[in-house]
């Protein structure tokens, strides 16, 4: 007989974990099939005495929304898995609609989508409703190639074969959209739920800007490239335009002195830009993130090519110093008076800073890559 879970993470939610229980149980009990009910507490009141009375296992003292997911659901047992809030802000007896989905075969993985749906006045905030929500379910779409109207909707189905398929990781609120990035990346069948979304009862624990931050980070993370590595070498060319054309044309100091800092801040700025890019996709790379397949990956994180990109940060800061030392020599022979140069004293320092950046990168890299060498 199949079996069915339905995990909810709670912290002090005593005036709605009763109806929750009472409704998952009668889902449940629709289905004439096995279930369990899982509630991952972190209350003070008294929601864990309350749950664990109704015949709910009950998994204690866990903190963070991403940790409690996954403490209820390495413990679930259920063929099929529902997860929701357990504040009553979901309608539970709309979950046959996600059942019915996955039990069928048409889906691997069912969320929720309250925009589609009915949100009930005063149930979600002006500001996520319209702005939110929709911007970065909209980021997510573009980046992953999803057609999701919601999705950071918390009530969602899955069959246990989709659950181990994804490799969920997060401990916070980005888990939400970690899961639908797995889900799309491990090629899951995708459907989407209208539902009713209600007045909570009991204060929001979201924090809007904070919680919208980690999710950006999360899908910046897994997605380097369009948020780093195309603006950084933008920046990082245009820089470089800008520098070379102002000192192939010279009178410098005359007429185009600030377009020289400006040029080279933004030779400095973007390489920054493209360092933070590196850092981000290696990091993923080491904590699987990304298939270990990816031959650039793979060759760029080589030893071998970790010690040429050393040398060439040396050979960086050498073009630097000489650059500074010539500077240092005509101050030296003019008797120690004013001088002007300017150009090669600003050129100097560009090529110091960025040269010191690939070595202290190449370094940080070497670190990062310790646990796949010891895997080795």
């Amino acid at each position: 007989m199949p079996t069915i879970s339905i995990v909810m993470p709670s912290m002090n939610e005593e005036k709605t974990i009763g109806i929750c229980i009472e409704k998952s149980l009668a889902v449940i009990d629709n289905y004439q099939f096995k279930g369990e009910i899982i509630v991952v507490d972190n209350s003070t009141d008294r929601t864990a005495e309350i749950a664990e009375s109704m015949g709910a296992i009950v998994i204690k003292s866990v903190k963070g929304y991403g940790n409690a997911y996954i403490a209820g659901l390495s413990r679930s047992k259920g063929d099929y898995i529902a997860i929701m809030d357990a504040d009553n802000t979901y309608d539970i007896f709309e979950l046959p609609k996600f059942f019915d989905l996955l039990i069928s075969g048409d889906a691997d993985f069912v969320i929720g989508s309250r925009l589609k749906g009915n949100i009930k006045k005063g149930a979600m905030p002006l500001l996520h409703q319209y702005i939110g929500n929709p911007l970065l379910t909209f980021v997510l779409n573009l980046l992953f190639k999803t057609r999701i109207s919601d999705a950071h909707c918390g009530m969602r189905a899955f069959t246990k074969d989709a659950l181990d398929k994804m490799n969920i990781k997060t401990r916070g609120m980005e888990m939400a959209s970690e899961m639908v990035i797995e889900a799309v990346d491990k090629g899951l069948r995708i459907k989407e739920v209208p539902i009713t979304y209600y007045v909570r009862d009991a204060p929001s624990k979201l924090r809007s800007f904070q919680d919208g931050w980690r999710h950006l980070r999360f899908m910046m993370l897994y997605r380097p490239i369009p948020f780093l590595f195309v603006p950084g070498a933008f920046v990082f060319l245009l820089g470089m335009f800008l520098t070379a054309t102002i000192m192939l044309r010279g009178d410098v100091v005359e007429n185009r002195l600030h377009s020289l800092i400006l040029g080279s801040m933004l030779l400095v700025i973007g390489s920054q830009i493209l360092t933070t890019g590196v850092y981000m996709k290696v990091y993923g790379f080491v904590h699987g993130m990304y298939k270990r397949e990816e031959r650039w990956v793979k060759k760029f994180l080589d030893y071998h090519s970790l010690e040429k990109e050393l040398v060439a940060g040396g050979g960086v800061v050498t073009v630097g110093i000489f650059l500074g030392a010539s500077v240092v020599s005509t101050w030296i022979k003019s008797g120690y008076g004013s001088i002007s140069e300017i150009e090669f004293a600003i050129m100097a320092m560009v090529f110091g800073a960025i040269g010191l950046q690939m070595i202290f990168m190449s370094i940080f890299l070497s670190v990062l890559m310790l646990d796949i060498d010891t895997e080795r």
